[in-house]
């Protein structure tokens, strides 16, 4: 008679995979609602049952060994099945439509981390997703063909905007591109920016006015793909955040003067009507917060 296959604990799979998220067991503890001192229990026990090391130390980080990565892909597809049921039994599987917008900086960055889960946890809710800049989205909301939108903090005082993040700013280039050499000799700096009109463009030439910095535009795009392309190309600077920055490019610290923060808002064409939407904009919010703290 074959023995039966090992069942891993449900639990000590979770304590495991939010700790693999969070990069340590404090905060995975935290999250959890449990002592750190029993998340380690967990993951030892877990280690047991796998019959290997699931962790490793790297620096003041914890990363998953190969055979832990192989797990952590498992464990989070046996959590969202056991989760998806759980609320099945329950009747809390949510049903109906969200039209959702979110801002191109928050577009790959944030998006993957909060719908994937949220869609397999709730496959009876239909999501359309439009990714834009803020004034499209702005009046997809007055006009009511969106029910959320995920954006920069508009200057429109009527519109229901909450406030989720204050945001830093920052001067952006590619590292090979120098700055030094254009200040000396009092050149106009070359800026990559967005079509007017836009909330960055009117804190980066505003600044620098300020500072008495002559600038030019070098380059304009109608889209945030073009703006990180021409800075890859070394054509420019621009302002953004480093929310979704690409890892080939920098900031170019305190050289420049500062141009502040933005907000991160969540519009709506009204309060939230269903639980879904409830859920949705507080994992967006989730991941602005944890998205903001992470490049601080």
């Amino acid at each position: 008679m074959q023995p039966l296959p090992l069942n891993l604990d449900l639990d000590a799979l979770r304590s495991y995979v939010v700790g693999m998220e969070c990069g340590n067991f404090a905060l995975a503890a935290q999250r959890l609602c449990r002592s750190t001192s029993a998340v380690s229990a967990q993951l030892k026990k877990l280690e047991q049952q796998c019959g290997t090391a699931l962790v490793a130390r790297s620096g003041r980080h914890l990363v998953p060994t190969p055979q832990g990565e192989l797990l952590l892909g498992y464990g989070k597809r046996l959590l969202d099945l056991n989760d998806e049921a759980v609320r099945a039994l329950k009747g809390e599987l949510l049903q109906g439509e969200i039209r959702l917008g979110v801002q191109e900086d928050f577009g790959e960055s944030l998006l993957p981390a909060v719908l994937g889960p949220f869609c397999r946890l709730h496959p009876g809710l239909r999501m359309t997703t439009r990714i834009d800049r803020n004034g499209p989205l702005t009046k997809g909301i007055k006009e009511g063909r969106l029910d959320m939108a995920l954006t920069w903090q508009p200057q429109d005082e009527g519109m229901d905007a909450r406030l989720i993040d204050l945001v830093s700013l920052q001067w952006i280039a590619h590292p090979d591109w120098e700055l030094p050499p254009l200040l000396a000799r009092g050149e106009p700096l070359p800026l990559v920016l967005f079509d007017a009109p836009c909330l960055m463009r009117s804190r980066a030439t505003r600044a620098l006015d300020e500072a008495g910095i002559p600038w030019r535009i070098a380059f304009t795009s109608q889209s945030l793909g073009g703006i990180w392309a021409a800075l890859q190309a070394g054509l420019g600077l621009t302002v953004r955040s480093t929310i979704g920055m690409p890892a080939s490019l920098v900031t170019l610290g305190g050289v420049l003067p500062s141009v502040g923060t933005l907000g991160v808002a969540l519009l709506s064409a009204n309060p939230p009507s269903s639980e879904a939407e409830r859920q949705l904009q507080a994992l967006l919010a989730d991941a602005v917060h944890r998205a903001s703290a992470s490049k601080g």
